[in-house]
């Protein structure tokens, strides 16, 4: 039985380490996939910090990190000649797929919800006791299991534009998806980081007519602003929570944004993004997945009539609508460019290290750092 590497993740301040483990028989059905490339999103820096979810109770450790990742068919599994969309799909085909897997047998997936799954999983919060053994993005391979989601990859589509399409892209198409950004709208984006990017161009391409983008990185800001932003607003210039909701109150003529996204993963970007809604507007909560407590002003949010959407993962559809906008778009924004550094898997430890301060100094634009397999 063939052999793959895993980079263990055992606990926070403990550096990562590459061990073997056995590949997968694949099962009729099923499909095991050589990894190419995954990216350090930020819910796994705050996992590598000790913040968040990796280190709660109820998860198991060691584990594999790595939710945002692409690969190539390996071996396909007895029956399987073809991906959901039925077109010919063979060894050596690129390829991308949802990282969770629903259970289609449950309330929700039979009403087509399969973001709200209750029973959806995540192979690579199951432990390295578990078999399959290769269960995530930061490893070898990874192994789709029977009936599961994947989408062979356009051939005009360059390798570096994919890792992130699973996670980052994915999530902020199905959230403004579901708040329905109309042509003309306005939407201010908190963050401009791999996500913020990725809403901006989303939005622009929706046909908002203003798109508004805050973050503390002249280079990000500048990403931006190649992705479709109007206007952005620097946390250098506008250092505090309220002149920064001024500002956008200036831009928008005093009536707020249609729409407003946090990617920023920081719980009090809800309480000023808010403030940046019009009345009856919409707030998109996409980057609070990790334990951080707000008092949410009910009487602001009941007295603006505001909507307000928690949103994590989606829906499989979104993947193959995913790789069509950068098909489509691929000369428009340069969000093939978003893996901004690229490390080989054997230098995870440094890859989270760069990650972790790269950014923050003047001038930096680091929008995601890579591992390449």
């Amino acid at each position: 039985m063939p052999t793959g590497r895993v980079s263990v993740f055992k606990q926070a301040g403990t550096p990562f380490e590459i061990r073997e483990y056995p590949t997968p028989d694949v099962e009729p059905g099923g499909i095991l996939v050589r990894n190419t490339g995954a990216m350090i999103c930020g819910s796994e820096l705050h996992g590598w910090r000790g913040e968040g979810r990796l280190q709660s109770s109820d998860n198991v450790i060691p584990k594999v990190l790595g939710h945002e990742f692409t690969g190539v068919v390996h071996s396909l599994g007895e029956g399987v000649d073809s991906d959901s969309l039925r077109r010919p799909l063979k060894e050596g085909d690129r390829v991308a797929f949802p990282f969770f897997f629903p259970c289609n047998r449950c309330y929700h997936c039979v009403r087509g919800e399969h973001h709200a799954c209750p029973h959806r999983m995540r192979r690579n919060m199951a432990g390295l006791d578990e078999y399959p053994y290769c269960d995530g993005g930061m490893a070898d391979y990874y192994y789709l299991q029977p009936g599961h989601y994947v989408y062979k990859v356009p051939d005009e589509l360059p390798d570096a534009a994919i890792p992130p399409l699973n996670c980052a892209l994915a999530q902020v198409l199905w959230g403004l998806e579901r708040v329905r950004v109309h042509f003309g709208d306005t939407v201010v984006v908190q963050g401009a980081g791999g996500l913020g990017v990725y809403a901006t161009a989303v939005a622009h391409d929706m046909g908002a007519s203003q798109v508004i983008v805050i973050d503390g990185q002249p280079g990000r800001l500048e990403m931006a602003k190649q992705c479709g932003a109007s206007d952005v607003i620097s946390m250098r210039e506008y250092p505090t929570a309220e002149s920064r909701v001024e500002r956008v109150m200036e831009l928008t003529g005093g009536i707020g944004a249609d729409v407003v996204v946090e990617v920023v993963g920081v719980a009090a970007a809800t309480l000023e993004g808010i403030e940046m809604c019009r009345l009856n507007g919409k707030y998109v909560d996409i980057g609070n997945v990790v334990p951080g407590d707000i008092t949410m002003p009910a009487s602001k949010v009941i007295g603006k009539q505001l909507k307000w959407f928690g949103t994590v993962h989606y829906n499989p559809w979104i993947i193959e609508s995913a790789l069509q906008f950068l098909r489509r778009t691929r000369d428009t924004y340069p969000l093939a460019n978003i893996a901004s550094h690229s490390f080989p898997l054997e230098e995870i430890n440094k890859a989270f290290e760069f990650a972790e301060w790269h950014g923050k100094e003047e001038g930096t634009a680091a929008q995601r750092v890579m591992l390449s397999m």
